[in-house]
């Protein structure tokens, strides 16, 4: 009976493996197509936003509207990547179509008029609800159609980046903290490796590379400058989760109304960039991750773009986290570089995967996207950096409904599926209060 049953298994194998390389291969198209269009939109209004700096004021106004187009037609889209990742978990809601548009919007808008904000955010958005929309043209059961949104968050991750295979890992690792669903490896990897595909081949998009410069030889004193400033990268993504989360929260019960919180998050920024004195931790950051790995950044420049970050996304603005992480790591590295005595671009290059990593809690994915755009030369310097940063950013990071599947300390219980945003709100109740 045992022999019957492996061999029923061995049969009905390659039609489910031909069954979900179609599918992902569908959500690769849709993906790859939908991040095509908006890297190439992203493009064009960066460099407007550069030839016409006025542009600024209008931030406040902007993100009003933005915020007005989320109230009338946005429902549950305003949950954002947290929608798809609880969906994955064990939701039945749908995931509506009209969060791709609208997230469209709203990220070109924020980087238009000069919000500080990324892209993954964005592609993931739109990765998911095309999955989902074409889940329900085929009819997908409820686990497979888990298995589909993993597909959209691969499919929009691999082609915004260009990291096919860090997108594939992506897919698997984001929902749940510590746990990967092997089942779903297949799919995954055809819809990031197809949506790469056609977002480079068919539409012509171009990504950036950086050079990682001289590796340094593996010494005993290396490595202990390395995991030192792995830590620091690891404790940067806590800041900057925490704080982002903190100014979310902060905003919301200052301004009830999503349209004055929106406003009035756009003032500060046109405050800060005045205080500041510079426009370079505006947009995605790409210059700031330029110089880092070129001609150098000012010391506190990663600060600069923490706190414009978690300020626009704090304050309602739609767009990712994860570009403008890797010019927090990179320019954080770059600076670290001289104290250490460590080559600088080998360090913005640690800091540019280990800061999104603590903050993404996605080692396996950070590690290969390391791989992809830096080459294999450093994979072991890459390797401690992306688990010494995942350990030291704790269990917090940039997506609240992201469950802790296993806790990153046998120190710490934590109940099972318990979600990051739960478990903030678990340590501050246990706070002694007078």
């Amino acid at each position: 009976m045992k022999w019957a049953g492996a061999i029923r298994t061995a049969a009905a194998f390659p039609g489910s493996f031909l069954k979900w390389i179609i599918i992902g291969s569908v959500v690769g198209l849709l993906t790859g197509t939908a991040s095509a269009i908006f890297l190439i939109s992203l493009d064009t209004v960066t460099q407007w936003r550069s030839a016409q700096p006025w542009l600024l004021w209008l931030l406040p106004a902007g993100g009003a509207l933005v915020s007005y187009a989320y109230m009338k037609w946005g429902k549950s889209s305003a949950q954002g990547n947290n929608l798809i990742l609880e969906q994955i978990q064990s939701g039945n809601e749908r995931i509506p179509l009209r969060m791709a548009p609208l997230v469209l919007f709203g990220t070109l808008t924020t980087h238009l008029l000069g919000g500080s904000a990324g892209r993954e955010g964005t592609a993931v958005q739109m990765g998911g609800s095309l999955a989902d929309w074409f889940g329900r043209l085929v009819r997908l059961d409820a686990q497979d159609r888990r298995i589909l949104l993993m597909c959209g968050i691969s499919g929009g991750f691999g082609s915004v980046f260009g990291t096919p295979l860090a997108g594939t890992m992506f897919g698997l690792e984001v929902a749940v903290l510590g746990v990967i669903s092997y089942r779903a490896l297949i799919p995954c990897f055809a819809a990031s490796f197809v949506g790469h595909l056609v977002t480079t081949g068919l539409w012509g998009v171009q990504h950036h590379i950086y050079d990682i410069g001289q590796i340094p030889a593996l010494s005993g004193m290396v490595l202990l400058k390395v995991a030192f400033a792995s830590i620091l990268f690891g404790w940067t993504s806590l800041l900057f989760s925490e704080l982002t989360h903190y100014l979310k929260r902060g905003f919301s019960r200052l301004f009830a109304n999503p349209v004055l919180k929106s406003a009035v998050g756009g003032c500060l920024i046109i405050a800060m960039v005045y205080l500041a004195g510079t426009r370079d931790y505006l947009g995605l950051g790409l210059p700031l991750i330029e110089d880092s790995f070129g001609e150098g950044v000012s010391p506190f420049a990663f600060l600069g773009k923490l706190l414009f970050t978690s300020v626009t996304l704090g304050s309602g603005f739609q767009g990712g986290e994860v570009t403008p992480l890797f010019a927090i790591g990179a320019s954080l590295g770059h600076t670290l570089s001289g104290w250490l005595q460590l080559y600088a671009p080998f360090l913005a290059a640690l800091g540019f995967i280990a800061v999104f990593c603590g903050a993404a809690n996605t080692p396996i994915a950070c590690f290969i996207m390391g791989i992809e755009l830096f080459g294999s030369e450093g994979a072991v310097y890459l390797f401690i950096a992306c688990l010494v940063s995942y350990v030291f950013s704790g269990h917090s990071g940039i997506y609240s409904s992201q469950q802790i599947g296993a806790s990153k300390s046998s120190l710490l219980s934590i109940p099972p599926d318990t979600r990051l945003g739960s478990r903030r709100s678990m340590l501050k109740s246990r706070r002694p209060r007078d």
